[in-house]
C-alpha cells in the first residue's frame, strides 16, 4: 500500500467553491471558506474540499493566551521560606502526575498538594493519599470507594480527606477552593470540564492536556480572558518558546519554531516506506511504533514516526501565543536539545536548550514566574561538551503530510481543529490493532475532516466539541476503514 494522493496539497492554492459552516451550535448562519493566497501557500491546505484564505480564514477569531509576549508580574514572593503554592492535580497516577508529585516531594517547602483525582489504579492513589495528605481526593468508579478507603486506613491515614467519584469529583478537585494552580494531567476531553470548571473559579492552570487548547481553543481562550486566569504549558515545546518570549516588548516576536525529533522515519525516504507498505506492512508497523530516541507509549511514538504531533503542537502553539500560522515553522532537530526557538523582529533568535526531561517544563508551570533551584543529582545539568553536534533539517510534507493538514484544521478553526485530533487518535489506535496500514492513517484522517467541514462550528461550546470529538471517532471506525486496510 502505497501513500495517498493527499487531496490536502502544499502547492496548488486554487479558488474553490465555499464550504457552508455552522457558526454556533444554535445557530444556523452561515459562512464561506475560501482560497488561500499565493504566498500563504506554503503552509496551507488547498484542495476542493476545503481552502483558507488570507482575510478570509478564521485564526485570528479566538485571540490568544499570551498574545505575542509574556509579560512576567513583579513584586510575587518567592517560593520557600514559608511561602507555598497550593496545588490542585488532575491524572495523579498517570505520568505527568506522578512527575508533579515527585517534585512536590523535592520541594515540600515551595509546593503543598491540596486536592488529587486518580483513575483506576486506587493502590498507587491511596499511597499518593497517605503521603501527601491533600484535603480532598477523587477516584474514577465508585464500584472501588469500599476498597479505596480500606486502603488509606490500611496505610495509616487516620485524619481522611473528603473522598469523591466520578467526572463530579474532578471538577471539585480541579476547583478546591484552597488551590491556586490545577495541573491538568488527564488525557483526552474527559480533561474539558474540570479545566473549565478550575478556570471559571479563577485557578491558574498548569496545562498538560493537549485537549485543552487544540480541541477547545475556541471555547478555552475566551474563558481565560473572561476570568482572568493564566495558563503555563507544561509541553516541553510550548515551555520554551513561553521562556523565549518573556520580556518581549509588544510587536518584538517575529516567528515561532518548534522543533521535532524527526521520529521513526525521520532518516528513511519517502520511497523506502512505500515500499515496506507493500511488500513488508508489518515491517513498517513495528518501526512506526519504535522510537530512535526514547521509550515512549506506542501512541506517542505513532504520532512522532507521522509527526502528527507536531502537526497539533503548531495549533496549541497558535491559540498560546496567537501568532499567525504563517509564521509558525518545524523543524527537525534529532538530538532534541533544543525544545523550541523565537526569532524576534530584529531577526535575532533565542533558544531554550536542555536534556529531555519533562519534569522541567511541569516545574516550570507550578513555579513561575519563579525558578526553583534544583539538585544536580537528580536534575542533571546541560553539558554542552557532551551533548555533540546540533543538526536542523526541514520536513519532508510529501513523507510528513500531517504538517499540511494540521495547517489547514488550524486555519479553519472551529471545531476542525477537535476532529483533526480525534480523528488522528482513532486512526492511530486501529493502526496500533493492524487494522489500516500506515498510510492509511493519513488518508482516513483527510476524509472525516473533508466530511466535517459541512458542519463546522466556528464558536463552538463546550458541548460542540465534545459532540464533534466522538462524531470523528465514529466516522473514522464505521466510514473510513474497510476490510482489505488491515495488515
Amino acid at each position: 500500500r502505497t501513500a495517498p494522493a493527499m487531496a490536502f496539497s502544499l502547492r496548488t492554492p486554487t479558488t474553490v467553491p465555499c464550504q457552508a459552516v455552522r457558526l454556533s451550535s444554535q445557530a444556523a448562519t452561515r459562512s464561506g471558506v475560501s482560497a488561500l493566497a499565493p504566498k500563504q501557500a506554503q503552509k496551507a491546505l488547498s484542495s476542493k474540499r476545503l481552502c483558507v484564505k488570507a482575510g478570509a480564514n478564521n485564526e485570528s477569531r479566538y485571540g490568544s493566551c499570551w498574545p505575542g509576549r509574556v509579560e512576567v508580574p513583579l513584586h510575587i514572593p518567592k517560593l520557600g521560606n514559608g511561602v507555598t503554592k497550593k496545588i490542585s492535580l488532575l491524572g495523579s497516577t498517570g505520568s505527568i502526575g506522578t512527575q508533579t508529585l515527585d517534585i512536590c516531594a523535592e520541594h515540600p517547602d515551595k509546593f503543598e498538594v491540596v486536592a488529587l483525582s486518580a483513575g483506576r489504579n486506587i493502590e498507587l492513589c491511596a499511597e499518593q493519599t497517605a503521603k501527601f495528605k491533600p484535603k480532598m481526593v477523587s477516584i474514577s468508579h465508585s464500584e472501588q470507594l469500599a476498597d479505596f478507603k480500606a486502603l488509606l486506613k490500611a496505610k495509616g491515614v487516620t485524619n481522611m480527606p473528603d473522598i469523591l467519584v466520578g467526572p463530579e469529583g474532578m471538577i471539585e478537585v480541579a476547583r478546591h477552593a484552597d488551590c491556586e494552580a490545577t495541573v491538568t494531567g488527564i488525557v483526552g476531553c474527559a480533561g474539558l470540564y474540570p479545566t473549565v470548571a478550575a478556570i471559571e473559579a479563577g485557578k491558574d492552570i498548569c496545562l498538560a492536556n493537549k485537549e485543552t487548547l487544540i480541541a477547545a481553543g475556541p471555547y478555552i481562550v475566551p474563558l481565560l480572558k473572561k476570568h482572568g486566569v493564566k495558563l503555563l504549558p507544561a509541553d516541553s515545546e510550548h515551555s520554551a518558546l513561553f521562556q523565549c518570549m518573556q520580556g518581549l516588548p509588544e510587536g518584538g516576536l517575529r516567528r515561532l519554531i518548534l522543533t521535532a525529533s524527526g521520529g521513526a522515519f525521520r532518516d528513511f525516504e519517502l520511497e523506502e516506506m512505500q515500499f515496506m507498505a507493500k511488500n513488508d506492512p508489518l515491517a513498517l508497523h513495528a518501526k512506526a511504533t519504535t522510537h530512535p530516541n526514547w521509550d515512549m507509549g506506542a501512541k506517542i511514538t505513532c504520532d512522532s514516526a507521522t509527526l502528527m504531533n507536531k502537526a497539533l503542537e503548531v495549533i496549541e502553539a497558535h491559540y498560546l501565543y496567537g501568532t499567525s500560522y504563517d509564521n509558525i515553522d518545524v523543524v527537525i532537530h534529532p538530538q532534541s536539545i533544543v525544545h523550541s526557538m523565537v526569532e524576534t523582529a530584529d531577526s535575532s533568535v533565542l533558544a531554550q536548550m536542555g536534556w529531555p526531561d519533562m519534569r522541567l517544563p511541569i516545574l516550570y508551570t507550578m513555579s513561575w514566574p519563579d525558578r526553583v533551584m534544583t539538585s544536580e543529582t537528580t536534575w542533571p545539568r546541560l553539558d554542552f561538551l557532551k551533548m555533540g553536534d546540533l543538526t536542523f533539517r526541514e520536513p519532508d510534507t510529501k513523507k510528513y503530510p500531517s504538517l499540511p493538514m494540521g495547517y489547514a484544521a488550524g486555519r479553519a478553526g472551529g471545531t476542525a481543529t477537535a476532529v483533526f485530533s480525534a480523528a488522528n487518535e482513532q486512526a492511530v489506535a486501529m493502526f496500533l490493532d493492524k487494522k489500516i496500514g500506515y498510510f492509511d492513517i493519513y488518508k482516513v484522517i483527510e476524509d472525516t475532516c473533508a466530511a466535517h467541514m459541512q458542519e463546522l462550528v466556528l464558536d463552538p461550546s463546550l458541548d460542540d466539541i465534545v459532540h464533534f470529538d466522538q462524531w470523528a471517532r465514529n466516522y473514522v471506525a464505521e466510514k473510513c476503514v474497510t476490510a482489505d486496510m488491515a495488515i
